[in-house]
């Protein structure tokens, strides 16, 4: 069976362009105007994966988001965003998205970044950590501890301490690479490598985005902060 798919966009050539380019590629599309449509058909026959425009008329892409998310649907969501600011991608991740594309977009990197998402939701495609001798003990089998995170991978649930993390799927697997592998610094390659599956370029600002809004989701002004940057090279998860 091909994937399903809902697109969402109000541009009636995009819509259309991108309609015919993903069926193409092999997905089974639905594509609509807006935001009511899209929560209509998702609650109708949930897709695999969802493709939203953020700027949309009466309800945006955001709303949709949020609206799923707050009902427990954990659908992969790749936004399209017209919005080039850090502070609108952050808002993007904020509502429970999963990745995003900048207008003008490249429809070779749409596909690339669904099938990631993808692969991502699909058991035997969850990223392999590179584990090594120094990874943080696995207490008992089915949890990760490192530096005062608490990991539960089957039921994608994180804690610092005793507060619970509420963390979007890549943030999640990006903080469960890190704690695989804490005190060892993994360069951007190999990050993007287990998330998304390839390396978007020394341009992309889009593992620097994740780690940014991750730390604001671990740090508080009561305890040191756990993601350090190892500038040239990439990140560590390790205690002051």
């Amino acid at each position: 069976m091909p994937p399903t798919l809902l697109l969402a966009e109000d541009d009636r050539a995009i819509r259309h362009a991108l309609e015919r380019a993903l069926a193409l590629e092999g997905y089974q599309v639905t594509a609509v105007a807006d935001g009511v449509e899209a929560l209509a058909h998702a609650h109708k026959a949930p897709p695999d994966v969802l493709v939203l425009d953020v700027m949309m008329p009466g309800i945006d892409g955001l709303q949709v988001c949020r609206v799923l998310r707050a009902e427990g649907d954990r659908t992969p969501i790749l936004m399209l965003t017209a919005l080039v600011e850090t502070a609108d991608r952050i808002a993007g991740l904020d509502a429970g998205a999963d990745d995003y594309v900048v207008k003008p977009f490249d429809v070779e990197e749409v596909f690339a970044r669904l099938r990631a998402l993808l692969r991502r939701t699909n058991p035997g495609g969850v990223p392999v950590p590179v584990e090594t001798a120094a990874a943080p003990r696995q207490t008992p089998e089915r949890y990760l501890e490192a530096a005062g995170l608490r990991m539960d991978p089957q039921a994608r649930r994180a804690w610092r301490g005793e507060r619970e993390l509420e963390l979007t799927r890549t943030e999640f697997e990006l903080l469960e690479l890190l704690v695989r592998n804490a005190g060892i610094v993994l360069d951007h390659s190999t990050i993007y490598d287990r998330i998304w599956g390839y390396d978007f370029g020394p341009g992309s600002k889009n593992l620097a985005v994740y780690v940014g809004y991750l730390r604001r989701k671990l740090d508080h002004p009561d305890a040191s902060p756990l993601i350090h940057t190892v500038r040239g090279v990439g990140y560590v998860l390790r205690e002051d």
